[in-house]
């Protein structure tokens, strides 16, 4: 069985680290390369970068930041926001990243993850997709929907037929992120992760809700999930990663074990 993996998520916003809930009341916590070195040192396994402002506020993800971050860490290292085309994929690349978060781009022309899948490879292409349970219209059932602009966009997409639709189109991993559960620390959305999961040939990054080595465990069995990305519980050492993997590695979840 493939291990499976502890993300720490960096979202970063004029060059510090943030963390909010449900995606607004955003709150400082720390430099982005000082903790990207300390969760590599601590054992993570992948660290992610996000700029979560930059689509919003239409520009590139600082490449210089990407570039500092990259020197201090020997893990895979993966960055998104504001991506939207080849230059830019190529541009992150240049800078130290492994591999490249695309939402909102990949939404508003899903041709393009086809073309960075072509020109990179799927193993560098990582489709991020922000969802809220909402009522997908007027007299209408609730349903999860993708969002876009950093979870400010409401589009018509619905998620299940989404997820399918990137994986197809030659996306390495899905990065889903339940804006329900985004930083509340009340767990992951199982069921949502469980069903994708169950469905997509290519890894699922479950995101959003952690605030217990419990729910890793859950969302590594019951969501059926391959990767555990949580920010706020990491950055504010509510939980340290190596006590973390060992508590899974005692659950019978398999992990990459450091010293």
């Amino acid at each position: 069985m493939l291990t499976k993996r502890i993300i720490p998520c960096l979202d970063v916003k004029d060059g510090r680290t943030v963390k909010g809930v449900n995606f607004v009341n955003l709150r400082d916590a720390g430099d982005a390369v000082e903790l990207g070195a300390l969760y590599a040192e601590q054992g993570a396994d992948e660290l992610v970068f996000l700029d979560i402002t930059a689509t919003v506020e239409d520009r590139k993800t600082f490449a210089e930041l990407v570039r500092r971050v990259a020197h201090t860490i020997n893990i895979p290292f993966t960055v998104g926001g504001g991506i939207s085309s080849v230059a830019d994929v190529s541009a992150m690349l240049h800078a130290g990243a492994d591999k490249v978060s695309i939402n909102s781009a990949a939404v508003r022309n899903p041709d393009l993850i086809n073309e960075l899948a072509l020109e990179f490879g799927s193993q560098c292409i990582v489709v991020a997709i922000d969802t809220r349970y909402v009522p997908a219209g007027p007299d209408m059932p609730w349903e999860h929907i993708v969002h876009t602009h950093g979870g400010r966009k409401p589009t018509e997409l619905r998620t299940l037929p989404w997820a399918k639709e990137v994986e197809e189109r030659g996306a390495g991993e899905i990065l889903l992120t339940s804006m329900d559960t985004d930083g509340t620390k009340a767990g992951f959305a199982l069921e949502l992760t469980a069903t994708i999961s169950g469905n997509a040939n290519i890894p699922i990054i479950a995101s959003g809700g952690a605030g217990t080595m419990e729910h890793f465990q859950e969302v590594f069995t019951a969501g059926k999930a391959d990767a555990g990305l949580a920010a706020s519980i990491f950055h504010f050492r509510e939980i340290d990663i190596p006590d973390l993997k060992q508590y899974l590695h005692g659950q019978g979840i398999p992990m990459r074990m450091t010293k």
